[in-house]
């Protein structure tokens, strides 16, 4: 990134420079001071609520060339969004360069940091014996250590975080006032004198004696799920390798077979586990240190019921001296299951009492500590799909990180959907995309919606009065947005999912968008969920869709495939679809009851409400084939679908079911019945499951390409937007990207934004800021 200079500043004129981004909390003022020092400049650096501002005097050639280094040498985790300089008459001091105490403003801009990974100066420190750290897990620097899951309010000084409760000792406080040390103005700074401590408690919360990493690493050998707490809340944890541990932590969390995220000490340790590509090990050592997506080893001692049926595992690696520590124990296990410490469907606990209370039962033992969580951040998760890393669920190291917008954007709040829930702020064009809150569907989950709706507004001291809401009438967010102001603004599902992308790619359009999901309320009140538009920021029109099929059951349908599996029978052969003697064996599993019952809705249309959903199709598929009659977690059908298909030989024809497509109302559709009279075909001749598995993904591909070339034809649109929960499949995503690259369209996808519906408050608030100007 490159900014403009002023005129060259004369021998005697002072130059004042503006940062602003994440430049609080990073080590950036020391950064700023050891740069003047060494080029010999004078002069002041100051935080306020704006960013950093810096007044520099000397030499011309130096103060260029610190402007230079300024940019290519900012501290790792520093992120300059704007950089301003002007020269001013002012008094400079004659004989050196300060860091001047901070300030605040009416009207704050600066960013706030995520809470980053142990850097390597702060890891060698706590397992140096000769170091004043050695195994302190609650070690910092500039570099590294918690941020937003500490800070209540800017600028980010230590009374505003929840460090305030710890006096530093003599020797921290040496360090946190020497602009040369690193721990220079670290807020979270700290020894084992006079910082937070560990405590050790059974599972009725009695303390208990003894070295308390020794004591977690001994129990999770045994066998023990453990409740301990980190960054931004707490993880139950047990071995990974102990098929009967994990059962049990699945028994008691009531998640039985919801894929669970495992951590190991070190990424050589990492790839004896998996199979690790080096942008997937650079993503898992990156300051972020998210959850990614890779491949299991078959020769991996990894329990079975980590994630049944499935190859792709959740890997992350040690992200605070905590976890270092403990996975440093000689009797720790090689692998731990460490998962959210919550019950199903709750908000992770952050508070000691908090987490004794709603974990009790499901942990056998409490790794605690006494420093405040003042937000609950969960785990990001990511996976490396099309050459590029992509979010998942963004949390930990990524929020509260603006995107930044490049259209004039009033300040408002999105509230986002209803599943994997995350609101979006935005203030001064920059977009603050929350961290992952979860499924509205209790009380406790909207709770943890309101109050992180709050902490944010009060830490970025904005409460706007635009708000934005999804279509949809019922879900809690949209109730809580409309009952916040008169003046909120609907925005239809697929239009937001569609302008999120717009909003971090920084496209104008229009564009042909394809949103593939599970549920988009529909502006006719229709159940939208594989979309083909044209849209921009202001507008959206539909231009193709996936046939509609029957949603036998309404919501009941997403929990079990096999009716879906039914629809498409119907839907492709008539009512002689429905005859057990028509039906593939997969069905048999089902008690003849219930599918006379649901043979009866589908013929009279009772309780079986249109749906153009691709998550539906995907069920429907996998359930023919007998991979998911029954979903016991969101996405299980598709998931099992999506492993069968890469397990196909690529010798195999997969190219085998033909493709039909109609116009409907003058759109675009996607007929199923060359794919469904296909499949049946398939599993009458015996063919492989995974070749069948992988074909229905390349005919959905297929289908949907040749879709966007006619509609290229008819618009002269040549950029293609990719979108929704149903491009977290892989095989799906990259077929159809590269599909569309070979056919010379411009793609564009989510990267640091979800293409599900976290991502979904972005686009919201894009489109809803926009009427707002």
């Amino acid at each position: 990134m490159k900014y403009g200079l002023p005129a060259a500043p004369s021998e005697t004129t002072a130059l004042r420079v503006t940062v602003r981004g994440i430049v609080q909390g990073v080590g950036f003022r020391p950064f700023v001071y050891r740069l003047a020092h060494a080029l010999g400049l004078v002069g002041t650096v100051i935080n306020d609520s704006d960013g950093v501002e810096i007044i520099l005097g000397g030499k011309e050639r130096r103060m260029q060339e610190f402007l230079h280094r300024l940019q290519a040498e900012a501290p790792v985790a520093a992120r300059i969004t704007e950089l301003k300089t002007e020269t001013i008459d002012t008094d400079l001091p004659t004989d050196g360069f300060a860091i001047l105490p901070s300030r605040s403003s009416s009207r704050p801009s600066t960013q706030i940091a995520p809470d980053m990974s142990i850097c390597p100066d702060c890891l060698q420190e706590i397992m140096d014996p000769q170091d004043r750290h050695y195994r302190y897990p609650f070690t910092n620097c500039t570099n590294c250590g918690p941020r937003f899951s500490i800070v209540k309010r800017v600028p980010y000084d230590r009374p505003n975080t929840s460090m305030q409760a710890f006096t530093m000792c003599e020797q921290c406080s040496r360090e946190y006032n020497d602009p040369l040390d690193r721990r220079f103005h670290a807020q979270p700074n700290a020894c084992p004198q006079c910082g937070p401590q560990l405590s050790w408690h059974d599972d009725k919360g009695q303390p208990l004696p003894g070295d308390c990493l020794a004591n977690c690493a001994q129990a999770l050998q045994k066998g023990h799920v453990v409740a301990i707490k980190g960054l931004g809340g707490f993880h139950l944890a047990v071995d990974g390798a102990n098929e009967e541990a994990v059962g049990l932590l699945r028994s008691r969390k009531h998640r039985p077979a919801k894929p669970l995220a495992i951590m190991v000490r070190d990424l050589k340790t990492a790839r004896t586990f998996c199979r690790i590509s080096e942008q997937e090990a650079a993503l898992l050592l990156s300051p972020e240190h998210p959850i990614v997506l890779v491949e299991r080893l078959k020769t991996a001692p990894i329990a079975e019921a980590v994630a049944p049926g499935l190859e792709k595992i959740g890997l992350m690696l040690p992200y605070t001296p905590l976890h270092a520590l403990l996975l440093s124990e000689p009797d720790v296990p090689q692998v731990l299951v460490m998962t959210s410490g919550n019950r199903g469907g709750e908000p992770i606990c952050t508070d000691n009492d908090e987490a004794m209370h709603q974990l009790a039962g499901l942990a056998d033992c409490f790794l605690l500590h006494n420093r405040e969580i003042v937000t609950r951040v969960d785990d990001s998760v990511a996976r490396v799909m099309d050459g590029k890393v992509r979010l998942l669920r963004r949390g930990r190291g990524y929020s509260p990180v603006p995107i930044l917008l490049n259209a004039p954007t009033d300040d408002i709040l999105a509230c986002g959907g209803e599943m994997k829930n995350a609101f979006c702020i935005v203030r001064n064009q920059e977009a603050y995309l929350s961290q992952h809150i979860g499924e509205l569907v209790n009380t406790q989950t909207f709770d943890f919606f309101t109050e992180s709706v709050d902490h944010l507004q009060d830490v970025l001291e904005l409460e706007p009065n635009n708000v934005a809401v999804d279509l949809h009438p019922d879900y809690l967010s949209s109730r809580y947005g409309r009952g916040r102001s008169e003046g909120w603004i609907n925005v239809q599902h697929h239009h937001a999912h569609l302008a999120a992308v717009l909003a971090e790619q920084q496209l104008s359009g229009p564009v042909l968008g394809l949103v593939l999901d599970g549920t988009g309320y529909g502006p006719d009140g229709t159940i939208f969920g594989g979309e083909i538009y044209q849209a921009d920021r202001e507008s959206f029109t539909r231009l193709g869709h996936l046939a509609t099929i029957p949603l036998p059951g309404g919501d009941r349908a997403a929990l079990e495939p096999w009716r879906m599996a039914m629809s498409l029978l119907y839907t492709c052969l008539g009512e002689e679809g429905l005859w057990e003697t028509q039906q593939p064996p997969a069905l048999a599993a089902i008690d003849s009851g219930k599918k006379n019952l649901l043979a009866q809705m589908l013929v009279k249309q009772f309780n079986c409400p249109a749906t153009s959903s691709c998550g539906r199709l995907f069920d429907g598929v996998s359930a023919l084939l007998g991979l998911c009659l029954e979903s016991q977690y969101e996405g299980q059908a598709a998931m099992l679908l999506e492993q069968q298909a890469f397990g196909a030989d690529t010798n195999e024809n997969v190219d085998r079911y033909p493709q039909q497509i109609e116009r409907g109302d003058g759109q675009l559709v996607l007929a199923p019945d060359g794919l469904v009279a296909g499949v049946l075909a398939d599993i009458r001749e015996n063919v492989p499951l995974a070749v069948m598995a992988r074909a229905f993904h390349y005919w959905l591909a297929a289908g949907l390409i040749q879709a966007l070339e006619q509609l290229r034809q008819t618009t002269g649109l040549n950029q293609v937007v990719l979108a929704g929960g149903c491009m977290q499949n892989m095989m799906l995503f990259e077929r159809l990207s590269r599909g569309l690259r070979d056919q010379e369209f411009m793609v564009y996808a989510g990267e640091l934004v979800p293409m599900n519906d976290g991502g979904l408050a972005l686009g919201q608030a894009y489109i809803g800021g926009v009427s707002c100007v």
